[in-house]
């Protein structure tokens, strides 16, 4: 079972990477970037349930164990705190130029469709990469999976060619990884990336555009 894990995970964040760099060098406001993006989920959807079964996870609470979703969301919006900061802070310093073009390239996606869609796009990958990284590959890891993981996720990322997105990929991998180790699901993890991923979808086009 762990064999067909691995195999499956590394044939599908081979084929994600490859969908995901196509993706984003599609002209913004073609019909054709929203395929693409629908495409990739499928991929890390697809991905995570043929490499095994997937667990939601639980935490401890009150001598209890429970579906964790307040704090995954809490944490989801502290780390929407650290990126705002972020961002503020690389827009006043010119040496940051070339990384905050890398940014613009992204966010032209942004102003060029209609919000609902790139809404449900949004939230579709964000669900979709963590069924994939935090529930297929991280129980195809049986050593150091957080790591590991981590650099899949980042590696996937690489392909868009995006300095800044790859970065966030990798602060992001690190949080959610932690997460799925401690609640031993991709509940939390998922909860997690929904609430950083729609709310920089928002906000980043206010610091940046």
């Amino acid at each position: 079972m762990l064999r067909r894990r691995q195999i499956v995970t590394g044939v599908f964040v081979v084929i994600g990477a490859a969908v995901l760099g196509f993706s984003l060098r599609i002209e913004p406001g073609s019909g054709w970037f929203y395929v693409s993006t629908l495409v990739l989920a499928s991929v890390w959807i697809l991905g995570a349930f043929t490499s095994g079964p997937l667990h939601l996870g639980r935490i401890g609470h009150a001598e209890r164990l429970r579906r964790p979703v307040l704090s995954p969301i809490l944490l989801g919006a502290a780390m929407v705190g650290v990126f705002v900061f972020g961002a503020l802070l690389i827009r006043e310093i010119p040496l940051f130029d070339p990384l905050v073009r890398q940014i613009q390239s992204v966010l032209d996606y942004t102003v060029e469709g209609p919000w609902p869609l790139l809404l449900f796009v949004t939230a579709v990958n964000g669900v979709a990469e963590e069924l994939f990284f935090r529930g297929g590959a991280y129980a195809a890891t049986p050593r150091y999976p957080v790591p590991v993981t981590t650099v899949a996720y980042t590696v996937a990322t690489l392909a868009t060619g995006n300095v800044m997105l790859t970065f966030a990929a990798v602060l992001l991998g690190v949080v959610v990884g932690l997460q799925r180790r401690a609640s031993g699901g991709i509940l939390a993890p998922i909860l997690t990336h929904l609430t950083w991923s729609i709310s920089m979808l928002f906000l980043l086009p206010l610091i940046f555009l």
